[in-house]
């Protein structure tokens, strides 16, 4: 059995690697797909397959999928662009005749407002059309992504954003690595969707009360309008689509968006999900 990551040498690809070969599974039956190969150079050293895949390059699409049992397609971060690229890697499984195709996709990407979900709706749509079976991961926020946040806090001692007291299910990588590798190498999960996140949904009160004890200083939220967000995002240079993918995502949560969560991940992993304190002080 091949199993083919995509997006290998990425920070979720390379842990999910790492918990394929925990798992148990030899190094020479996974493939590590990675647009710069020799960035996964060390995956290589361990005994893993290592190939080039540019979801921009069909014919590396379609070699590194040849032979291939099952697959995980991680999405691509070039927003705006990856339901054509996802769509490329679809076609190349499907006539590769690929027997299962694993997809990270968003929280309730089907039917959600999220700013980030009609790529991975027009995605997971293509997915069904293809007939492959398939398992499909909507992913809660990376805890990782607020080690950014942290930092600055550490230097200003404010935490501002226009949530409002919207909650977010976010999850440690890891986390969602390892339920990667479990629905890769589980038949059982073929042909479900799976909502997944963090066990507790945490406001951004308690992510300043986080960061005060991590960083040892006081920390407070400040709650800010959508125009007061814009405003000082602008102030601070940052590009017009910026500012709107941040505002916008912070409407989603302050909608409820990312704050369901039903214990689904904890299940597929067979113990708690990281908490939050825990999660950003590994990143850190």
């Amino acid at each position: 059995m091949t199993i083919l990551i995509t997006g290998a040498a990425g920070q979720l690809g390379r842990l999910v690697v790492d918990s394929l070969l925990a798992r148990g599974v030899e190094p020479s039956a996974v493939r590590a797909g990675a647009r710069d190969v020799a960035k996964a150079a060390d995956l290589a050293d361990r005994g893993v397959q290592v190939v080039a895949l540019d979801y921009d390059a069909p014919e590396t699409v379609a070699a590194a999928v040849d032979g291939v049992d099952a697959m995980l397609l991680i999405s691509g971060s070039e927003v705006g662009k990856r339901a054509a690229q996802h769509q490329v890697v679809i076609g190349a499984a499907r006539v590769a005749g690929v027997a299962k195709l694993v997809y990270t996709s968003a929280s309730n990407a089907a039917t959600s407002n999220l700013v980030l979900a009609p790529e991975h709706k027009a995605t997971e749509e293509a997915i069904a059309a293809s007939g492959i079976p398939a398992v499909i991961l909507r992913n809660n926020l990376y805890t990782e992504n607020y080690v950014a946040v942290v930092a600055r806090a550490r230097e200003t001692g404010v935490i501002a954003a226009s949530v409002g007291e919207g909650r977010v299910a976010s999850a440690s990588r890891i986390d969602y690595a390892v339920a990667a590798a479990v629905a890769l190498t589980e038949d059982r999960h073929i042909g479900q969707v799976y909502e997944l996140g963090g066990d507790a949904a945490w406001s951004f009160d308690e992510l300043a009360a986080v960061t005060s004890d991590l960083t040892g200083r006081e920390v407070r939220y400040m709650p800010l309008t959508t125009a007061q967000h814009t405003a000082a995002l602008e102030t601070a240079g940052l590009d017009a689509s910026t500012v709107g993918f941040v505002t916008a995502l912070d409407a989603n949560i302050r909608d409820g968006a990312l704050a369901e969560t039903d214990g689904t991940l904890s299940l597929l992993l067979g113990r708690p999900t990281t908490p939050l304190d825990e999660g950003l002080r590994a990143a850190l």
